[in-house]
């Protein structure tokens, strides 16, 4: 199979998916609502559960991504470039990849090869993308401390001052309203 044919199967298979998980979303995810809690695995070589819960009371960018994915390719070095400036103030990034099972490798490899540090998670696309209504890869939530969905983001910039800016109000929610 070529590698254009790869390419428009997957993104065919990821359309079908994102129509499956949206029409058979629990209810809508839009800010100022609780952030849903998700279910994926670390990718230890026993993988570890990990949920929304496990990272209560701190501030979450979670991230929905995938390796075959240009815009998050381009995206995870600027992830990497805030985690490292915010992570001693209490942000935690979280990337859940949305690659098919049996994926892990592939993933352990991209993490590898962008140097990141950050929390990678895997999570098969129809749960990840029905619970958080995923319309395409890479989006972004901003959770709060307090688990509320604070902002949806596509493709971001995340060295811009627009969203530092952002992730200031996310971390310092009473000096940010001021």
């Amino acid at each position: 199979m070529s590698a254009a044919v790869a390419v428009a199967a997957t993104a065919a298979a990821g359309t079908g998916w994102y129509r499956y998980a949206t029409a058979h979303a629990p209810t809508r995810v839009q800010a100022g609502e609780r952030a849903p809690d998700f279910s994926a695995v670390t990718l230890d070589s026993v993988p570890m559960p990990r949920s929304l819960a496990d990272y209560r009371g701190r501030p979450v960018l979670l991230n929905v991504w995938a390796t075959w994915c240009d815009p998050c390719r381009e995206e995870m070095p600027g992830l990497q470039r805030l985690y490292d400036a915010y992570k001693a103030r209490g942000l935690r990034v979280v990337a859940v990849s949305v690659d098919d099972r049996g994926s892990e490798g592939l993933i352990r490899e991209f993490v590898a090869d962008h140097h990141l540090t950050f929390d990678i998670l895997h999570q098969g696309a129809a749960d990840m993308m029905a619970t958080y209504q995923v319309r395409g890869v890479p989006q972004t939530f901003l959770i709060s401390r307090s688990g509320e969905l604070v902002a949806t983001r596509f493709v971001t910039d995340w060295n811009s001052a627009e969203s530092r800016q952002l992730v200031n109000r996310l971390l310092f929610p009473v000096d940010a309203a001021k």
